[in-house]
């Protein structure tokens, strides 16, 4: 099967707070997209990439690569006005008979061995996500009172999410709704069951100033 990866950088990067979107933020000599993007061209074989981002900042995009001299071979493709329409956007690219992963462009540290790791069990699987478990206590809000939940019953959800592309192409067939959150959440919305597998501690999302500091500790040994 021929690898896809659409990577997800369309965000505007509003928790952040700073004058630049996020995925565009330096972390250590070069943005945090950069980092993402190269896990993927590490790859022991050759994987297509597609990458989204917000409709004016492809330009800055473009003068980036050029001054950057960063010449690997990709498609780059808007935005939409939520998640769910950025990654369909994206499957305009994306043929039958294929393996797509989708990641977030604010995970850096994903690593070459995990992603080949989900790969290969999404050519059995058909839909497999990583998740980790919770280490704190969770409680649920319900109005302005709260209650202790089991924390064995919850997973925190990650990406790369890889399916089958068939699958996933039939899944963003169907109308959105606000409960579509993730894609394995829009697969299962066709009554399709996700294969859960174990996520990385290290496989961090940077969303607010706080995960920056955290990203740059991991980057100094990393």
């Amino acid at each position: 099967m021929k690898h896809y990866a659409i990577i997800v950088a369309g965000g505007s990067g509003s928790r952040m707070g700073g004058e630049i979107a996020k995925q565009f933020i330096l972390l250590g000599d070069k943005p945090v997209l950069v980092h993402t993007i190269e896990k993927f061209l590490s790859l022991s074989y050759p994987v297509e990439i597609i990458l989204v981002l917000p409709s004016d900042y492809k330009d800055y995009w473009k003068d980036y690569c050029y001054e950057n001299k960063l010449t690997f071979r990709h498609i780059l493709v808007s935005g939409g006005i939520t998640r769910f329409h950025s990654v369909k956007n994206a499957l305009k690219h994306i043929p039958p008979g294929s393996l797509v992963a989708v990641h977030d462009g604010v995970r850096p540290f994903v690593t070459k061995e995990f992603i080949e790791q989900l790969f290969e069990m999404a050519e059995e699987m058909e839909a497999v996500i990583p998740v980790l478990e919770p280490a704190d206590s969770m409680r649920q809000m319900k109005g302005d009172i709260s209650e202790v939940v089991k924390r064995e019953e919850y997973r925190f959800v990650q990406t790369p999410q890889i399916f089958h592309s068939d699958l996933l192409l039939k899944a963003y067939s169907q109308a959105y709704s606000p409960v579509f959150t993730d894609d394995a959440s829009v697969v299962e919305g066709m009554g399709v069951n996700i294969h859960l597998t174990q996520g990385k501690a290290v496989n961090i999302k940077i969303t607010k100033p706080e995960d920056l500091l955290l990203a740059e500790a991991i980057l100094s040994v990393f």
